[in-house]
């Protein structure tokens, strides 16, 4: 096309290729605008399914396991009927980068050909469809991870042997534990943004109302996972980027402390920056689902193939204690629902309401949460994300000459800037310490106030300000990203949705910075795209 860029013209020829990999039995005859069709979930997608399908993609990680080991459903149909709903959803949403359905239905085959021999299942993943981030290398697959530069390379290196040879550990597992694989999600270039964009698949959007984000830099699982195109898949987290997802699509996103699953051979941005490490973890409909795959991943000991993850199983007896003690005495939760920073919208703070009084009702005790100023994390953090001053993320921009998205742009700029040295790192590092040893005693001082002889279980507070950013529009992580300073292990848990008839703006608002009032609003807009229907989950 006249006046198109080599990188445009790359872009264009890999969206197509992409799009193409999609059956011609399962393509949309038309996809409707977001004016016409906001919301792609439930009855709407499901026009498209069979009975036999919509029944299978809408139970859980748990029952499918369940129902395959039983022999009620074949690996061969429930990953099929994954196929088709995922490929429903990229059309819908641009949640995909690559597909591998052949691949997969082929191995749904011999895992139902193993059953039928043996009268049993494989591995506790047993004919399981998984999705995965576009960060992990699969046989036969490319990864991109958003970046055009990497198209046909390994990693943006080109004749290395590895293109499309080499797997990630984690898939190693997911395979021996008898996870079918089939599809690999968008994310945004960098993976270092709230939201999901690329000059690839363009933009993913939030699948409840597709006037807003699905979330980043997970968003493409966030997105196949609320419209049943997945059972369950795997994210990465750095800043919140399995937790976003998660919360701005109603659904459980586990982001585990550092060393806890194998992230061993998986694609990243600024590999080799070890202030604070990105970790995986799972996505998913319930609670119970993550915990299959994490007990699941756990059985195949990864510190053996991983030198990062901790030589610690999934151990059975602190969790039936875990358990007993929530079934038989009070908990205690410590509760923030304003950091200083930044106030959390309307919808956001009526789900912090509602899960304070949940937990009361059950009889827990509610203290609130005064940790260290957050601010002083998250200027630690920020400092940790341009160590480099964004030399690896240009440096892979640049590969095609692509531009950074906007998304990104006040963040990294338009060329790298410079890069801290030996001493500025030394220094954060021992900043991040101290700062991580205060949090820690203040925690271990609540044991005054809880009343149960121990400090507070948890602590909870919002994910984000908003319950769905706008495009372009995600410009506050300090709520997320402050877990990944500390390292804590944190749970998304889905409350409730937006209301247009409930969340409306507070007239007597008073921001506490230019920020804050710039987000606030931010509110408006967003609730004027939502008018009075339901949309976002908080």
């Amino acid at each position: 096309m006249a006046g198109e860029t080599s990188w445009q013209s790359l872009g264009k020829s890999k969206l197509s290729s992409i799009n193409s990999s999609i059956p011609s039995k399962w393509r949309l005859s038309s996809i409707p605008s977001i004016e016409e069709q906001r919301d792609v979930t439930g009855a709407f997608i499901q026009k498209s399914l069979s009975k036999e399908e919509i029944e299978i993609t809408e139970t859980d990680a748990v029952g499918i396991v369940e129902k395959i080991s039983a022999g009620t459903w074949t690996a061969e149909e429930v990953t099929g009927a994954f196929c088709h709903r995922a490929s429903l959803a990229h059309q819908l949403t641009n949640c995909l980068h690559e597909t591998f359905f052949d691949a997969a239905i082929e191995d749904a085959k011999r895992l139902d050909k193993y059953y039928a021999q043996h009268k049993a299942p494989i591995g506790p993943l047993h004919g399981l469809p998984i999705s995965l981030k576009d960060q992990f290398h699969v046989k036969g697959v490319e990864t991109s991870m958003g970046y055009i530069g990497w198209i046909g390379t390994f990693m943006g290196r080109k004749g290395t042997g590895q293109e499309k040879v080499f797997e990630s550990e984690m898939v190693k597992e997911l395979r021996a534990l008898g996870a079918a694989l089939y599809c690999k999600t968008s994310v945004p270039h960098t993976l270092m943004a709230g939201e999901t964009v690329n000059n690839i698949i363009g933009y993913t959007t939030n699948p409840k109302n597709r006037n807003l984000s699905c979330g980043g830099s997970s968003g493409g699982e966030g997105a196949l996972i609320a419209l049943r195109g997945s059972p369950a898949g795997l994210g990465t987290d750095i800043g919140g980027s399995i937790r976003i997802p998660a919360a701005f699509n109603g659904l459980y996103g586990l982001r585990p402390s550092s060393g806890r699953l194998p992230y061993e051979g998986m694609a990243n941005s600024m590999d080799g920056q070890n202030s604070v490490l990105s970790v995986v973890g799972p996505l998913s409909h319930s609670v119970g689902s993550l915990r299959l795959l994490v007990k699941s991943l756990l059985t195949q000991e990864p510190w053996l193939h991983d030198p990062l993850v901790h030589e610690l199983p999934w151990r059975e007896d602190q969790e039936k204690e875990i358990l007993n003690l929530a079934d038989t005495t009070k908990l205690a939760f410590g509760v923030m629902k304003h950091d200083g920073s930044i106030t959390p919208h309307p919808p956001v703070q009526r789900a912090m309401d509602i899960a304070v009084k949940t937990l009361e009702k059950l009889g827990h005790k509610i203290i609130e949460w005064k940790p260290p100023n957050h601010k002083r994390g998250q200027a630690i953090i920020g400092k940790v994300y341009t160590y480099d001053g964004g030399e690896d993320l240009h440096r892979s921009l640049a590969l095609a000459g692509e531009p950074m998205a906007s998304q990104l742009q006040n963040f990294y700029g338009s060329k790298p800037t410079g890069q801290a040295n030996a001493s500025d790192i030394s220094a954060n590092n021992v900043a991040k310490r101290e700062y991580q040893k205060e949090y820690l005693e203040y925690w271990n001082s609540t044991k005054d106030l809880a009343g149960t002889g121990r400090p507070v279980d948890s602590f909870i507070m919002p994910l984000a300000p908003f319950a769905a950013a706008r495009p372009n529009r995600y410009t506050y992580l300090g709520y997320s990203s402050i877990i990944n300073l500390l390292d804590y292990t944190s749970c998304t848990v889905p409350v409730t949705n937006i209301d247009g008839g409930i969340d409306v703006v507070d007239k007597n608002f008073k921001p506490v910075s230019d920020q804050d009032k710039e987000i606030a609003e931010d509110c408006k807009s967003t609730l004027s795209l939502i008018a009075c229907a339901a949309n976002s989950a908080t």
